[in-house]
């Protein structure tokens, strides 16, 4: 049994999208306010330098970041813009942040996804990088050989790719998210500490699906076993804040999950 280790907290600044296109430099002092001093980024590689500056100007750092890297057709050089991109932030990972349902209806498939994550490992590594895949729900929905689908993608991972487990949509997926990450073990590397509402996968059929349903709130406040996920995942590098949606004042609601997880020692 692996000694677990206190993971650092983190957001995904996904999270402020809205705020940080009408005021940068105000979102992220505000997200600083709160004590945070690191964020994951996202749709990062056409400015990575101004990013990078914006966040030092503010006492932040991102050593995590979501940019699509599984794409089939993808061509090398984007995935070395990519990774360029990515150690002038100064990241340790990128992760996949979304493979679309149709990718999971069938074994081969899933299994070019995990192809396509290997060959994208390959060249991080020259850039002293390491991939990982994030995950929703419409991952959990099919089966294949008795197990989700997800669960016969990661079996198939090569060991240079991580998972980035999202709790809120590995719960959306039907699972019960602590015996899944006693499963998966020490592959995951990062959690992203999301709460609300559990519902059933909105993304397999396709139809239009309103965020709102998740009723997302601040961590320890929903019906996620948020803090038996995080004694489950004892490889787990960071804990990524995150909401997709917030009824309220999306700051009070990080700030929330911040309250949440240093009252649990991770700062």
């Amino acid at each position: 049994m692996p000694t677990p280790r206190t993971p650092q907290l983190s957001v995904q600044l996904y999270s402020v999208r809205d705020a940080l296109k009408a005021d940068e430099d105000g979102t992220l002092a505000r997200l600083a306010a709160t004590g945070l001093r690191n964020v994951e980024v996202f749709d990062f590689v056409k400015r990575p330098k101004e990013l990078a500056d914006a966040l030092a100007r503010h006492g932040l750092g991102a050593r995590t970041g979501h940019a699509g890297i599984a794409a089939p057709g993808q061509e090398r050089d984007a995935l070395e813009r990519t990774f360029a991109a990515a150690r002038t932030l100064g990241l340790e990972t990128v992760y996949e942040p979304m493979v679309p349902a149709s990718r999971w209806a069938d074994a081969e498939q899933i299994a070019r996804t995990a192809d396509l994550l290997a060959e994208a490992a390959s060249v991080a590594a020259d850039h002293g990088l390491r991939v990982g895949y994030h995950n929703h729900s419409q991952e959990f929905t099919p089966t294949i050989d008795g197990v989700s689908a997800y669960e016969w993608f990661a079996a198939r991972l090569d060991d240079t790719v991580d998972l980035e487990l999202d709790v809120y949509w590995a719960s959306a997926g039907g699972n019960d998210v602590v015996a899944l990450l006693e499963r998966l073990g020490t592959r995951v590397t990062a959690l992203h500490i999301k709460d609300g509402a559990v519902i059933d996968d909105p993304f397999t059929s396709g139809a239009p699906f309103d965020h709102a349903l998740t009723r997302q709130v601040p961590a320890g406040q929903g019906e996620i076993p948020v803090d038996a996920a995080l004694a489950a995942a004892p490889n787990a590098a960071y804990a990524i804040v995150e909401f997709d949606t917030y009824a309220g004042d999306i700051f009070e609601g990080i700030a929330g999950s911040v309250a949440h997880l240093n009252a649990k020692g991770i700062a």
